[in-house]
This record gives C-alpha cells, structure tokens and sequence, in this order.
C-alpha cells in the first residue's frame, strides 16, 4: 500500500473511532432520556466531535505535548474529517427506513449503523489524502506524534 494511503486509511479509521463512539453514546443518551430525533442527532454529533478531538489528542498529550498545542493541532486535522463523516453518516442513517426511528436493540438500527459508518469512511478517506498530500490534516498529527517538532520551545508546528 502506498505510504501516503497507509496514513489516509489510518488518520480515517482513527476519527471514525471517534465519531463512532461519540454518536453511539448520543444516540444511547437521546434514547434513554427521550430526546427527539433532532435532539438526538445534535447531541450525537456533538459527542462525535468530542470524543473525535480527544482520541486524537491522547498521543500526543502522552508524547509531552501541552494540552494548548494538542487541542491546536488536532483542531487543525481532524475538524474536516469529522464534519465530512458526520455529514455523511446522518445522512445515510436517515435515509435507511426506520433507522432513526429503531431503538438501540432493533437490528435495524445496527446494520444501519454499520452501513452509515462505513459510507462515512468511504467519504472521509479521499479527503484526509487531499490533506495529508498537501502537508496538512493528518499529515502535521502524524508528523507531530513521531516526534518531529515536539519540543514546545522550536517554532513550527508544520513539517518542513
């Protein structure tokens, strides 16, 4: 595989775990506590932005960054992938009959899960390349997570 489809294919799969969990846990809390569909939704996007940020932040805080420049570098690689799977997930799962009206034990909401997710990273993946190919998105997490530049007091976040 090529080394540049390697980092697109991971940096996907690594903000699809996110929004996965994010959108699971809105959708277990929207339906626990009742919210409506929209409620749901908004709360579920929400968390996937959230948990999105914060699994991509742990490496990095853990290599010795400070959570500032963390929170600066995953904003700046994750933000667009994240709004791309969103957008495509919600649209799948609504377009999918019955899914967002299924509850968390129906079959119909976890194959719709699946196929939504799925279609969010065949959605996203182009875009982390686009990025990664230009030294931006995931490139500069990459780039940041080995190591390089990781010394607080050494001016750029950007690979030379």
């Amino acid at each position: 595989m090529n080394p540049r489809n390697a980092i697109a294919a991971s940096a996907t799969l690594h903000c699809l775990t996110g929004c996965a969990i994010g959108e699971i846990a809105g959708l277990m809390i929207g339906t626990a506590v009742g919210l409506s569909n929209v409620q749901t939704m908004a709360l579920a996007i929400g968390l996937a932005f959230v948990f999105g940020y914060a699994l991509s932040s742990l490496p990095l805080l853990g290599a010795g960054m400070s959570l500032g420049r963390a929170l600066k570098l995953v904003l700046a690689a994750d933000t667009i992938s994240i709004i791309v799977m969103e957008v495509v997930d919600n649209l799948v799962m609504a377009i999918i009959p019955g899914a967002m009206d299924s509850g968390l034990v129906d079959p119909v909401f976890w194959i719709g899960m699946m196929i939504a997710l799925s279609a969010a990273f065949v959605a996203a993946f182009p875009v982390n390349r686009y990025l990664i190919d230009r030294g931006k998105g995931h490139a500069l997490h990459h780039s940041m997570h080995e190591g390089h530049g990781m010394h607080e007091s050494h001016g750029s976040e950007h690979p030379a």
